[in-house]
C-alpha cells in the first residue's frame, strides 16, 4: 500500500476467513472494494487517509485473500463482513464507512443495519438500478487466460480498464492492469446481477446519517448528475460531489481529489 505498511488481519466465521488489513491510528474508518476488485483497489487512498483515521480495508468475502460467504448473496457477504469487523473493533464501536462501487452497495446494506456507523460515503455506487451510458463492450479475458499468452492477457485487461473504470487512457499504468488483472482472477462472488438490481435506494432509505455521494463526471455505470438529484432527495444531511475528468475508479484516476474530498467531508470543521 502505497505511503505506510499495513497489518494483516485473518479473522475467522463460522469457518471461513477473511482478510482484513489495518493501517494508521485514530477513529475507525471501513473502505470496501468494488466488484472484480480487492482492498487494492485503495491502493492510492488507504495511507492517506489512516494518517487521520484507524483504517480498516478488507479483501471482502469470495475475492482476494478471502473465504467466499456461505451463500452467493448480498446478505450472506454483508453478514459475514459485518461479523468480521466486529471481531477486530468490537461490535459497539463507532466507524465510518466508505464504499466503492459494488461495494458502496455493501456499504449502504451496513450502514442500514448497524447504528455506529456515523458517517457513509459511496464512490460510483451500484445497485441504484438506474440508466447507465457504456462505452462499448467488456473483452472476455477468460478465453484469452487459458491461451496461457501474458501480454494478449494485460492488452485485453488494458482495454477493459478503458471501456469501464478510467476515463482518460493514458492513466491506464501497469500498476492498474496488474491489480485488475490479480482482483479479477480471485474473484469467486458474482456480483454483476445484484449490482445492475436496484436495492440501494431501500437500503439508504434505512439509513439517516450523513450521507456522501461522489462520481467521476465520467462514470459510464451511470448518469451521476440525475441519479445525484434522486437519491439525495428528501435527506437532510446529503452532499453530492462530481469529480472533473474522472471516470469509474474515480479514488484511483484523482487520488489527490478524492482524498480531500473525503478527508474534508469525514472530518468536518464546526464554528
Amino acid at each position: 500500500m502505497n505511503g505506510m505498511e499495513a497489518r494483516k488481519h485473518t479473522v475467522a466465521h463460522d469457518g471461513r476467513q477473511v482478510c482484513w488489513h489495518q493501517m494508521g491510528s485514530g477513529p475507525h474508518l471501513v473502505l470496501l472494494h468494488g466488484g472484480h476488485g480487492s482492498w487494492q483497489h485503495w491502493v492510492r487512498n488507504a495511507a492517506v487517509l489512516a494518517r487521520n483515521f484507524t483504517v480498516w480495508v478488507p479483501d471482502m468475502p469470495g475475492y482476494g485473500e478471502s473465504d467466499a460467504p456461505s451463500e452467493p448473496t448480498l446478505a450472506s457477504l454483508t453478514d459475514l463482513t459485518w461479523a468480521t469487523l466486529d471481531s477486530l473493533v468490537g461490535p459497539a464501536s463507532a466507524i465510518n464507512l466508505v464504499g466503492f462501487s459494488f461495494g458502496a452497495l455493501v456499504a449502504a446494506q451496513l450502514a442500514a443495519q448497524r447504528p455506529q456507523v456515523q458517517r457513509l460515503a459511496l464512490l460510483g455506487p451500484a445497485g441504484h438500478g438506474g440508466v447507465r451510458r457504456p462505452k462499448g463492450d467488456l473483452l472476455p479475458w477468460r478465453a484469452t487466460l487459458q491461451s496461457g499468452d501474458r501480454q494478449a492477457l494485460a492488452q485485453v485487461m488494458r482495454a477493459n480498464l478503458a471501456v469501464h473504470m478510467l476515463h482518460d487512457p493514458a492513466r491506464i499504468d501497469d500498476q492498474a492492469v496488474q491489480l485488475h488483472t490479480t482482483a479479477c482472477l480471485q474473484t469467486r462472488f458474482h456480483s454483476k446481477t445484484i449490482s445492475r438490481a436496484a436495492g440501494l435506494r431501500a437500503a439508504l432509505g434505512l439509513y439517516s446519517g450523513p450521507l456522501l455521494l461522489l462520481w467521476g463526471e465520467h462514470d459510464v455505470t451511470v448518469q451521476p448528475d440525475l441519479m445525484g438529484r434522486s437519491l439525495s432527495e428528501g435527506r437532510t444531511d446529503c452532499c453530492v460531489q462530481m469529480v472533473t475528468d474522472a471516470g469509474h475508479w474515480v479514488q484511483y484516476e484523482q487520488a489527490d481529489a478524492v482524498n480531500t474530498l473525503l478527508l474534508d467531508w469525514l472530518e468536518p470543521k464546526h464554528d
